[in-house]
Protein backbone atom coordinates (compact mmCIF):
# COMPACT_ATOMS: atom_id res chain seq x y z
CA UNK A 1 0.00 0.00 0.00
CA UNK A 2 1.39 3.39 -0.98
CA UNK A 3 2.38 5.72 1.87
CA UNK A 4 3.57 9.26 2.46
CA UNK A 5 5.86 10.21 5.32
CA UNK A 6 7.90 13.21 6.39
CA UNK A 7 11.69 12.88 6.30
CA UNK A 8 13.77 15.11 8.56
CA UNK A 9 17.50 15.88 8.41
CA UNK A 10 19.52 16.77 11.48
CA UNK A 11 23.18 17.68 11.98
CA UNK A 12 24.08 15.11 14.64
CA UNK A 13 20.89 15.52 16.70
CA UNK A 14 18.65 12.79 15.24
CA UNK A 15 18.93 10.40 18.18
CA UNK A 16 18.23 13.14 20.73
CA UNK A 17 15.32 14.54 18.70
CA UNK A 18 13.70 11.16 18.04
CA UNK A 19 13.97 10.02 21.65
CA UNK A 20 12.17 13.26 22.53
CA UNK A 21 9.48 12.71 19.84
CA UNK A 22 9.09 9.10 21.00
CA UNK A 23 8.26 10.37 24.51
CA UNK A 24 5.87 13.04 23.17
CA UNK A 25 3.87 10.66 20.93
CA UNK A 26 4.25 7.66 23.28
CA UNK A 27 5.12 5.32 20.40
CA UNK A 28 7.96 2.97 19.49
CA UNK A 29 10.39 3.06 16.57
CA UNK A 30 9.36 1.06 13.51
CA UNK A 31 12.10 -1.37 12.52
CA UNK A 32 15.67 -1.10 13.67
CA UNK A 33 17.41 2.22 14.19
CA UNK A 34 20.15 2.13 11.54
CA UNK A 35 23.48 3.83 12.12
CA UNK A 36 25.94 4.99 9.49
CA UNK A 37 28.18 2.06 10.51
CA UNK A 38 25.40 -0.26 9.22
CA UNK A 39 25.82 0.93 5.61
CA UNK A 40 27.52 -1.78 3.55
CA UNK A 41 30.65 -0.66 1.66
CA UNK A 42 29.80 0.65 -1.81
CA UNK A 43 32.10 1.02 -4.80
CA UNK A 44 33.22 4.60 -5.32
CA UNK A 45 31.83 5.82 -2.01
CA UNK A 46 34.13 7.08 0.76
CA UNK A 47 33.98 5.24 4.05
CA UNK A 48 32.29 6.86 7.03
CA UNK A 49 34.64 8.46 9.57
CA UNK A 50 34.99 6.92 13.03
CA UNK A 51 33.40 10.08 14.46
CA UNK A 52 30.28 9.60 12.30
CA UNK A 53 29.79 5.82 12.49
CA UNK A 54 27.43 6.00 15.50
CA UNK A 55 25.27 8.76 14.01
CA UNK A 56 21.80 7.83 12.74
CA UNK A 57 21.45 6.72 9.11
CA UNK A 58 17.70 6.01 9.37
CA UNK A 59 14.98 5.98 12.02
CA UNK A 60 11.18 5.81 11.70
CA UNK A 61 8.56 6.77 14.29
CA UNK A 62 4.76 6.76 14.01
CA UNK A 63 3.16 9.99 15.22
CA UNK A 64 -0.56 10.67 14.54
CA UNK A 65 -3.16 9.35 12.10
CA UNK A 66 -0.93 6.77 10.43
CA UNK A 67 1.77 9.34 9.66
CA UNK A 68 5.41 8.42 10.21
CA UNK A 69 8.34 10.75 10.63
CA UNK A 70 11.75 9.49 9.55
CA UNK A 71 15.19 11.02 9.86
CA UNK A 72 18.92 10.89 9.28
CA UNK A 73 22.01 12.69 10.52
CA UNK A 74 23.69 14.68 7.78
CA UNK A 75 27.46 14.21 7.86
CA UNK A 76 29.67 17.29 7.57
CA UNK A 77 32.61 14.93 6.92
CA UNK A 78 30.81 13.93 3.68
CA UNK A 79 30.17 17.56 2.69
CA UNK A 80 26.56 17.56 3.93
CA UNK A 81 25.49 20.80 5.59
CA UNK A 82 22.10 21.36 7.18
CA UNK A 83 20.37 24.57 6.14
CA UNK A 84 16.75 25.60 6.37
CA UNK A 85 15.32 24.20 3.13
CA UNK A 86 17.09 20.83 3.18
CA UNK A 87 15.92 19.77 6.62
CA UNK A 88 12.46 18.48 5.56
CA UNK A 89 11.57 16.16 2.66
CA UNK A 90 8.25 14.67 1.58
CA UNK A 91 8.88 10.93 1.20
CA UNK A 92 6.66 9.08 -1.31
CA UNK A 93 6.50 5.28 -1.19
CA UNK A 94 4.50 4.19 -4.26
CA UNK A 95 3.32 0.65 -4.94
CA UNK A 96 5.59 0.03 -7.96
CA UNK A 97 8.87 1.03 -9.61
CA UNK A 98 6.85 2.34 -12.55
CA UNK A 99 4.86 4.67 -10.30
CA UNK A 100 8.09 5.78 -8.57
CA UNK A 101 9.55 6.60 -12.01
CA UNK A 102 6.38 8.42 -13.08
CA UNK A 103 6.32 10.56 -9.93
CA UNK A 104 10.05 11.27 -10.15
CA UNK A 105 9.87 12.18 -13.85
CA UNK A 106 6.94 14.52 -13.25
CA UNK A 107 8.22 16.25 -10.12
CA UNK A 108 11.80 16.57 -11.40
CA UNK A 109 10.77 18.66 -14.45
CA UNK A 110 12.62 21.94 -13.91
CA UNK A 111 14.05 20.57 -10.65
CA UNK A 112 17.53 21.01 -9.22
CA UNK A 113 19.64 18.87 -6.92
CA UNK A 114 18.36 15.66 -8.48
CA UNK A 115 19.49 12.16 -7.56
CA UNK A 116 18.05 10.00 -10.38
CA UNK A 117 16.11 6.85 -9.53
CA UNK A 118 18.54 4.00 -8.86
CA UNK A 119 18.75 0.70 -7.04
CA UNK A 120 20.19 1.07 -3.52
CA UNK A 121 20.83 -1.54 -0.84
CA UNK A 122 17.41 -0.84 0.76
CA UNK A 123 15.39 -0.46 -2.47
CA UNK A 124 14.72 1.72 -5.51
CA UNK A 125 15.36 5.39 -4.61
CA UNK A 126 15.63 8.91 -6.01
CA UNK A 127 15.29 12.52 -4.83
CA UNK A 128 14.80 16.02 -6.26
CA UNK A 129 14.26 19.61 -5.25
CA UNK A 130 11.31 20.65 -7.42
CA UNK A 131 11.04 23.93 -9.32
CA UNK A 132 9.14 25.41 -6.35
CA UNK A 133 11.87 24.54 -3.82
CA UNK A 134 10.13 21.50 -2.29
CA UNK A 135 12.32 18.43 -1.67
CA UNK A 136 10.78 15.07 -2.70
CA UNK A 137 12.15 11.58 -2.04
CA UNK A 138 10.91 8.45 -3.82
CA UNK A 139 11.30 4.96 -2.32
CA UNK A 140 10.04 1.65 -3.64
CA UNK A 141 11.05 -1.24 -1.40
CA UNK A 142 8.58 -3.90 -2.56
CA UNK A 143 8.96 -6.73 -5.02
CA UNK A 144 8.21 -6.32 -8.75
Amino acid sequence: MARVSIYLNFQGKTEEAFNFYKSVFNTEFIGPVMRHSDIPPQDGMPSVSEEDKNKIMHVCLPILGGTNIMATDMLESMGQKLVIGNNVTINLEPDSKEEADRLYNSLSQGATECAPMSQQFWGYWGCCLDKFGIRWMFNFTGQQ
